[in-house]
């Protein structure tokens, strides 16, 4: 299975095939494909979806897929790597910011039906794709505002005939448990509690993730991993089986004179007097 990887943040591909040009494949990026014409069977993972003019379909790096072309098919390809979204936060509404498009795209619920958009809906869905088409003339495409823009519409067309479908998909939903227990696991290692780090591994924009945080857990996500750190070294000081060059050493500190002085900031003591304590 060939795994396909794509450079620019945004590709717009549109062509036409009698036989389809590529292998089953699955790739670094995501995908919306509009089907301007033609029929057959998409092949989506484990499921044989029927598709004719007008469909639409969404692939993210977890599927694997091809198609079993019947009637000459054109595709229209909207091609996005993890940094197209990302890079345009400051444009994207609240709900994005906490299910982004890409988390979306990863639902199983959009790999096992066709979905069935109705005539107000189809009408828009080619308005859109004719001009996302027109404007990629411009030299950079994927810095476009109104390409965006026209790219995020085509979700809202999902999910409103999703609605229609009496389906609901959310993308990955944020998992709170999952989000402490990340930490709880890492909080060893510095750099992967960073904020960015974090954010990141939670498909959450890190412009978002503080207030979602505080507003989640009633507590600063710095104040919450430096009370968690400082709870666990008071801990290994009682112990009194480790030297304090081990612990800086497992909390991930430079040095001795670094740990002290976080501890210290923090308990008003040295860890040499508080492990006389």
């Amino acid at each position: 299975m060939p795994r396909l990887n794509q450079f620019k943040t945004l590709v717009i591909d549109e062509f036409e095939d009698e036989k389809f040009h590529l292998p089953p494949h699955s790739h670094s990026y995501y995908e919306i494909i509009f089907i301007k014409k033609g029929s057959g069977i998409h092949h989506l993972n484990n499921n044989l979806l029927p598709y004719k003019s007008g469909d639409l379909f969404v692939i993210s790096p977890d599927d694997e897929h091809y198609f079993d072309i019947k009637k000459s098919t054109r595709f229209f390809y909207i091609k996005f790597t993890d940094h197209y979204f990302n890079s345009k936060q400051n444009l994207t509404c609240d709900e994005f910011l906490i299910h982004t498009p890409e988390s979306f795209m990863r639902d199983k619920t959009l790999k096992e039906i066709v979905l069935k958009l109705d005539d107000p809906c189809k009408t828009i869905l080619r308005n859109t794709i004719e001009n996302i088409a027109a404007y990629n003339c411009e030299t950079d495409v994927s810095n476009s505002p109104i390409v965006f823009y026209q790219i995020l519409s085509i979700f809202g067309l999902i999910k409103e005939t999703l609605r229609g479908m009496n389906l609901v998909v959310k993308g990955n939903a944020i998992d709170n448990e999952q989000i402490t227990s990340y930490i709880h696991q890492n909080i060893y290692q510095p750099k992967l509690v960073q904020i960015k780090v974090i954010a990141t591994h939670f498909n959450i924009a890190q412009t978002y993730f503080s207030s979602y945080f505080k507003r989640t857990f009633s507590i600063s996500y710095r104040d919450y991993i430096h009370n968690l750190r400082t709870t666990l070294i008071e801990k290994r000081f009682q112990n009194n089986q480790l030297s304090i060059k081990q612990v800086a050493h497992e909390f991930g500190f430079t040095d001795e004179s670094h740990l002290s002085h976080y501890f210290r900031k923090r308990k008003n003591m040295n860890p040499t007097n508080y492990k006389r304590l």
